[in-house]
C-alpha cells in the first residue's frame, strides 16, 4: 500500500496519473486530502475546506498518521509513504515514528517548518528504504542530499532529474511532459526494490 501525500496548496487530485500507474505496477494506492492545501488538479481539498482558515504544513502531519493508522488496521503488511513539497518533508518524520514504513519517498523534500532541521532529525532516525527527487535546480537538489544523507538507511536513493518539477508533479506528464518518463525510470527501478 502507497499512501500519497500531496504538496500545499494542492489535493489528492495531484496523484490522478500516478496512482492509476503504481496499480499497474502492482501497489495500491490511497491518495488523502490533508488539512493543509487547496484547490488544484481540477478539484478542491475537502479536508482543508473543512477546516476553514490558515493551517500550517505541521499540522498535517495527523492526516497522515492517521493514513497510516488506517493501512495497518486494514491490514496492510507494507506500507510506502509518499509525499510531495512540505509532505516529502513530513513523511520523513512519519517513518522516523512508525519504523515498520517499508518505504519512504520524497518529492521535493526541504525544511519547511519553523523548528531548526526537524526533517534531517527525523532522517536521522529512518532506516527504510529512501528515495528522494527534487526539482531541476540546484538549491533544491543540494537541500535533499542533506536530508537524504542524514539517513542510516541501507538503500538510498537521490535521484537528480534531468528535467524535474517541483514536488510529485514532476512524474505527471502535463506537468512536465520533457521528463516525466525518464523521471518514472527511476521511481520504477526504486519500487522493484519495495516488492
Amino acid at each position: 500500500m502507497v499512501l500519497l501525500f500531496h504538496q500545499a496548496s494542492s489535493n489528492a487530485g495531484e496523484y490522478t496519473t500516478i496512482a492509476p500507474r503504481l496499480n499497474a505496477l502492482g501497489f495500491a494506492a490511497l491518495a488523502l486530502d490533508q488539512r493543509s492545501g487547496g484547490s488544484g488538479w481540477g478539484r478542491s481539498n475537502r479536508t482543508a475546506k473543512a477546516f476553514r482558515g490558515t493551517v500550517g504544513f505541521e499540522q498535517a502531519l495527523s492526516d497522515m498518521e492517521a493514513a497510516v493508522d488506517w493501512a495497518k488496521a486494514d491490514g496492510r503488511r507494507k506500507v510506502i509513504v509518499w509525499g510531495s513539497s512540505y509532505s516529502a518533508s513530513l513523511v520523513f518524520l512519519l517513518a522516523a515514528k512508525h519504523p515498520e514504513i517499508a518505504g519512504v519517498l520524497a518529492f521535493s523534500p526541504g525544511e519547511y517548518f519553523s523548528t531548526r532541521n526537524i526533517v534531517r532529525k527525523a532522517a536521522a532516525k529512518v532506516s527504510a528504504p529512501i528515495f528522494v527527487s527534487s526539482a531541476s535546480d540546484a538549491g533544491e537538489i543540494a537541500e535533499a542530499k542533506e536530508i537524504i544523507d542524514a539517513a542510516p538507511a541501507s538503500v538510498r536513493v537521490q535521484y537528480r532529474p534531468k528535467t524535474g518539477t517541483h514536488g510529485s508533479s514532476s512524474l505527471r506528464a502535463d506537468s512536465n511532459p520533457y521528463g516525466a518518463s525518464e523521471n518514472w525510470g527511476a521511481v520504477e527501478a526504486f519500487l522493484a526494490k519495495l516488492k
